[in-house]
């Protein structure tokens, strides 16, 4: 089932209030647990494991994330004056 605009917009909301800061908890958890078990690691094997975490979570999201800055594609209506303008860009001022 495909989620609509607003559904993914909220979702992303969320995932970004929410769900990212509990997943940075989570891997520096992860990584202080591992610096006790076998201690601390090189700077290079830190920096792999955080920069591949720090993708990691993105990837099954994508979908959520995808055309969430754009405006609604399901909106009726005209945006009134400015009608001919693109879509988020404000109408040209006279000088």
């Amino acid at each position: 089932m495909a989620l609509s605009w607003k559904s993914r917009r909220r979702l992303a909301l969320a995932v970004l209030l929410v769900g990212l800061p509990a997943y940075i908890v989570l891997a520096v958890t992860l990584m202080n647990r591992l610096d006790r078990a076998w201690g601390r690691a090189p700077f290079w094997v830190e920096l792999a494991v955080y920069v591949g975490l720090g993708v990691l979570w993105a990837l099954p999201l994508r979908r959520v994330f995808a055309g969430i800055g754009r405006p609604d594609p399901e909106a009726q209506g005209g945006s009134g004056a400015a009608g001919d303008q693109p879509a988020g860009r404000p109408p040209d001022r006279p000088a």
